[in-house]
């Protein structure tokens, strides 16, 4: 555990920056990951891969292979145990794809898993894996990239009023599509499956975001009773979205062990990571917007389609913030899925919201310039007063402020609006921005909190950190309740042998841990000062216990200072317990009263700042101001991380990143991290983060709401905005690139 030279007071820990006790363990390489995990006479696994996109096995020749030195086992469709699918919108137990490994012997994406090799060494299963020959039979493959030419029906999301009735009659019309490609999660740390059986029993360990439902879902996979099964994931190298459900490999490790009755590694290498768990889709929309001529919304309509895996029906969502974002009488928004021979697609940081807000405030700024109107007061003139999607107030909402706030630190009312008129330093400068907005959650949890006879407290959960600093939020509720610092705390988490806690994905963790916690601490100190007041020889026997507090780990009465107390170690070993534990729970948002007909979303801002040098047609993201309204703020320094790396993200989203699919295989071509595009440390800006920090008492004691997802809408549009304002050059398809910005008129500086 990490330990601060001065640590916070029991006061005033929760809002305060602190450093997350994690950390120490990170930087000595400490802390386990999923493939971290060694055991004795563990054999290590490595996937046969599809070299077609479309098709079927005709034969599998595995006899090579099988004769290499050191092959254990190769597994393959005629002879695989049998596996299960989930039920159908069981939402405790979710699988990234429906169709269980080697159910049958159809091809539907380039990289689809047709074989697994099992030998004593990683080098001996990788040489094996290679020998394995497979002939297909190869049908036409669905790999267009164009989803401009669906036919098929686009079903309603929401509609009010009459869009189409509205925007023809409006003087001022944007009626423009966008596109942002598909992008592919590249976490530091890769997937990776440990599957370790003893009898009848298996231990998984895991890259895993939701341990709870990994464990319910490939109990269900496996076909044995959920209590037989153990999900470990102690730490996360990241996962923004991809490692939230089981993918194939983890129940083909988890077979393989169970044949061989060892332990078995599989680690999905960076090749796989391309084709086999996930990506963010292909995404194509098109915006109308009506206003009229002093810049009221009059109507919307958006009409988005992302392509989908021919196994699985991923809808991305694009229309998640429309609806309730701005003002506007008339809206409807439609949603269409076009399948292609590509692997599943998977939640990516911001699902829906993210490209949907690419769309959306893209289409707003061409709105302003329509309007010859400053794109901020074009959005403050908008801005909703109630969810009118569905008539419901919001619990809290502060866009206004996020955009004056984010206005005023960034300079705005220096911009001048003319493209190309904004100069330094020999380079042209382009301002943009825009508004964000992302759904505020708060799922069911559980945790124990329990008073060691050493001197501890300890807090136990089935949650997992995925790299966000949930350590640190437990130990900042359990030092705000008894006052202990944080070298005395424990927090334990990553293993569903633990009371169940929520996954780590859609900015849920954080607000559904709060209250579980907190109850629990208060149990627990409301249990001790009990035990206090009725332990013989006690020096508080026989005090009402209404009057006893725990202060700084010591009980005492009230109105006297902590030092005058007795720490609660003694009392537990005078009362001869080993510790005291209590229970505490969160109730999902959905279910709590105090939340019900209240629309529940954060807001924020985005200011950016382009340069552009057009002599050597250089583009750079120079400079970003992000304002965000995410409820109480626990840990300022944790959340403006957060943010930070969103920003950097969204530099990604809005510049660089994009999988290419081979048209004729559906290979990934850039696969790879050299010719995958991200933004690095030399493409990061100068950010500026502020939190608005205003609690959300709706969503519980602490008013705290996620901010994962957040930092990143709202970043590619004001980049694409900013591009603009530089160049001359609307971009409408995500990533901007040179050959976009080659078209620009600005020629010197």
């Amino acid at each position: 555990m990490a330990t601060q030279t001065t640590p916070p007071s029991q006061s005033n820990v929760i809002g305060r920056s602190v450093a997350r006790i994690d950390g120490p363990l990170k930087t000595t390489g400490t802390a386990q990951y999923a493939a971290d995990f060694h055991f004795p006479n563990m054999a290590h696994a490595v996937p046969v891969q599809s070299t077609i996109a479309s098709g079927r096995i005709e034969k599998l020749d595995a006899a090579a292979a099988q004769s290499m030195p050191g092959v254990l086992l190769v597994l393959h469709h005629g002879n695989m145990d049998k596996l299960y699918r989930v039920v159908p919108n069981d939402f405790s137990a979710t699988t990234s794809e429906a169709r269980p490994p080697f159910e049958d012997r159809t091809i539907y994406y380039w990289g689809q898993y047709v074989a697994v090799v099992v030998a004593e060494t990683l080098e001996q299963a990788t040489a094996a894996a290679a020998a394995v020959k497979v002939e297909y039979s190869q049908t036409p493959a669905k790999l267009s990239t164009n989803l401009g030419d669906y036919a098929g029906k686009r079903p309603s999301v929401s509609q009010r009023g009459d869009a189409e009735k509205a925007f023809a009659a409006a003087p001022i019309k944007v009626d423009q599509t966008y596109v942002t490609p598909a992008e592919t999660h590249n976490p530091i740390e890769m997937h990776a499956t440990v599957a370790a059986w003893e009898g009848d029993s298996v231990t998984l360990y895991e890259t895993s975001q939701g341990v709870v439902n990994h464990r319910y879902a490939m109990a269900q996979v496996l076909g044995i009773p959920r209590e037989n099964v153990t999900v470990v994931t102690r730490f996360l190298g990241s996962g923004f979205g991809g490692k939230l459900f089981p993918w194939p490999h983890s129940a083909l490790a988890a077979v393989a062990s169970r044949r061989l009755q060892r332990p078995v590694k599989l680690s999905v290498n960076r090749t796989m990571m391309f084709s086999n768990v996930g990506h963010r889709p292909l995404c194509e929309q098109r915006f109308q917007l009506g206003a009229t001529t002093d810049g009221k919304l009059l109507s919307l309509r958006q009409d988005y389609i992302n392509h989908t895996s021919l196994i699985d029906d991923i809808d991305e969502g694009c229309g998640e913030a429309t609806t309730y974002l701005y003002s506007v009488p008339s809206l409807t928004v439609t949603r269409a899925l076009a399948q292609r021979n590509v692997g599943t697609p998977s939640p990516m940081r911001g699902p829906g919201a993210v490209p949907g807000l690419f769309a959306m405030e893209s289409a707003m700024d061409e709105l302003a310039v329509a309007l010859n109107m400053d794109p901020v007061e074009l959005r403050l003139r908008n801005d909703a007063t109630k969810d009118e999607s569905n008539g419901q107030p919001f619990s809290s909402r502060h866009l206004k402020e996020c955009i004056e706030t984010g206005a005023a630190k960034f300079g705005w009312k220096q911009r001048t609006p003319a493209v190309g008129s904004m100069r330094r330093d020999g380079r042209v400068l382009g301002w943009g921005m825009a508004a964000a907005s992302w759904g505020a959650y708060r799922f069911p949890c559980a945790a124990t909190v329990a008073l060691e006879v050493d001197g501890r407290v300890t807090v136990r959960c089935a949650t997992q950190d995925v790299g966000t600093g949930t350590y640190t939020i437990f130990a900042q509720v359990l030092q705000e309740k008894t006052g202990l610092p944080f070298e005395r705390i424990g927090v334990h988490l990553g293993d569903t042998s633990m009371p169940e806690g929520p996954m780590s994905g859609g900015s849920w963790a954080t607000a559904s841990v709060l209250p579980a916690v907190s109850s629990a601490a208060d149990s627990v100190v409301k249990t001790l000062l009990q035990v206090a007041n009725s332990t013989a020889g006690s020096p508080f026997a026989g005090v009402d216990p209404a009057k006893l507090q725990l202060t700084a780990g010591r009980v005492h009465q009230a109105g006297e200072p902590a030092e005058t107390g007795v720490p609660f170690e003694k009392l537990i070993a005078m009362a001869r317990l080993s510790r005291i534990s209590a229970d505490g729970n969160t109730t999902a948002i959905f279910e709590d009263p105090k939340a019900k007909g209240l629309s529940l979303h954060s807001f924020g801002a985005q200011f950016v700042e382009v340069e552009w040098e057009p002599q050597i047609a250089r583009l750079r993201v120079s400079r970003v101001v992000t304002v965000i309204d995410g409820g109480r703020i626990i840990n300022p320094k944790a959340a403006a991380n957060q943010i930070k790396g969103a920003v950097v993200m969204g530099v990604g989203m809005g510049l660089l990143e994009q999988t290419v699919y081979d048209p004729r295989t559906g290979q990934p071509i850039n696969g790879n991290m050299a010719d995958y595009l991200m933004a690095t440390c030399p493409d990061t800006p100068e950010i500026d983060v502020t939190f608005l920090d205003y609690p959300d008492l709706a969503m519980g004691e602490y008013g705290a709401r996620g901010i994962g997802e957040i930092g990143l809408a709202g970043v590619a549009p004001a980049i694409a905005s900013a591009v603009y304002h530089a160049t001359g050059v609307r971009v409408r398809t995500l990533p901007v690139r040179i050959e976009d910005l080659l078209q620009s008129r600005i020629r010197e500086a």
